[in-house]
């Protein structure tokens, strides 16, 4: 199996993108080649795997594997990649349509690298309830945005345990089996958060998350009276902007292009 690819950043997170519109790399294989290709430094290296597939409903359907293997319900930034991917590629007009595995996806090409995102509804927001780690009661929020997220707001996110503390959550009793993100944000003007995320899958801090920034703008709004749009700066330095229309939410922000290659076997076939 040789395959072309692109890789592509969204606000920080980068994806292997290839057109698997043929099916030549099978579903079955799909998780186990993901674990492969995004190992950095054996391979291509990224933060997961996008197979962009037919669909008989929609413009495409993706499959979207973290850098582990995991399936992923969603992914905000990688949503934007895979439209401008299918854009580009003739897979589908400037306003699309594809499928997801928390539902239907609506993507609009803003201009030459930036993409709007209708994210999926969200669900289960709870806010500013405390749970326990470490003997110790920390309050957070939660909403599931495409894929379940933990918020904490935080005065100084440079100086908070992300990892430690991040990992800790992700595994709490009181989200299993499926585990959660873990977001800290910090409010930095009237209309801009700034956040830092701990990924499950990716089992680490990512430099940037679309339904963690979804998530973390939901909250300050709720929570601090932060009106949208809200304009999220990631620890990648990119800034991510959350609109809201009516019960509507959007992501948009940039989703570059690196590179172009082409797949050979020792991409995949490695101890």
């Amino acid at each position: 199996m040789i395959s072309e690819f692109y890789k592509m950043s969204g606000g920080g997170n980068d994806f292997i993108v290839i057109d698997n519109t043929d099916n030549s790399i099978p579903e079955s294989k799909a998780s186990g080649l993901a674990e492969k290709l995004c190992k950095r430094q054996l391979s291509v290296g990224a933060d997961g795997l996008i197979l962009i597939c037919s669909s008989k409903e929609d413009d495409f359907k993706w499959l979207f594997y973290n850098s582990d293997g995991s399936v992923a319900e969603m992914c905000g930034n990688g949503a934007r990649c895979a439209a401008r991917f299918a854009y580009i590629n003739g897979i589908a007009g400037r306003s699309m349509t594809f499928e997801t595995l928390a539902g239907k996806i609506k993507a609009e090409i803003i201009d030459d690298n930036s993409v709007k995102v209708l994210m999926t509804p969200p669900l289960d927001a709870n806010f500013n309830y405390s749970i326990e780690i470490d003997n110790k009661w920390l309050e957070v929020s939660s909403v599931n945005t495409g894929v379940p997220h933990v918020i904490i707001k935080s005065e100084n996110i440079a100086d908070e345990p992300l990892i430690e503390t991040g990992r800790k959550i992700r595994f709490h009793d009181k989200y299993s089996p499926a585990g959660t993100n873990v977001n800290f944000y910090e409010i930095t003007d009237d209309s801009t958060v700034a956040m830092r995320t701990y990924e499950r899958g990716v089992e680490g801090e990512t430099l940037a998350c679309g339904t963690g920034a979804v998530a973390v703008a939901i909250t300050a709004n709720a929570c601090e009276n932060i009106n949208f749009p809200v304009k999220i700066k990631t620890r990648s330095g990119a800034t991510l902007t959350i609109h809201k229309q009516d019960n509507n939410f959007f992501l948009e922000g940039e989703a570059r292009i690196i590179y172009q290659g082409v797949l050979n076997k020792e991409a995949y076939d490695y101890e």
